[in-house]
């Protein structure tokens, strides 16, 4: 039930979601920019907040460093800290030296047009 849900644009069910960490690295080696990823990852800092977007960093199980930006105006606040595990589903942006994931919310819009989320502690946050 889980990637039928997640293929209709609704979200599973917290503690039966399907990561893809390996295809999250191959996007961020191939340049896939705009991706949608569901991947797992350590929280390595923060969070922060400037403005109504909460920001953290997480590293994957296959190295990878990236940004989170989960937009508190559309979601709510993850209550993650470093060593936080997290399971993140959004849209990959490649910035040089600032690679990341927006779109961690249930609202879409045309910038983010699939539902995503963080999951911590076996609870949703979108």
């Amino acid at each position: 039930m889980g990637l039928l849900a997640a293929a209709c644009g609704e979200p599973p069910a917290a503690g039966n979601i399907t990561t893809n960490d390996a295809a999250l690295h191959q996007d961020i080696v191939q340049g896939q920019g705009g991706a949608e990823v569901t991947f797992a990852a350590v929280v390595v800092s923060g969070p922060t907040v400037y403005g109504r977007e909460q920001e953290f960093w997480v590293r994957t199980p296959m190295g990878d460093q990236l940004e989170v930006d989960h937009d508190i105006d559309y979601a709510i606040s993850a209550p993650v800290h470093p060593g936080s595990q997290v399971i993140v589903r959004g849209q990959l942006y490649l910035d040089p030296g600032r690679d990341g994931v927006h779109c961690t919310h249930q609202s879409t819009s045309s910038g983010c047009p699939v539902p995503g989320f963080v999951e911590v502690g076996g609870r949703l946050y979108e």
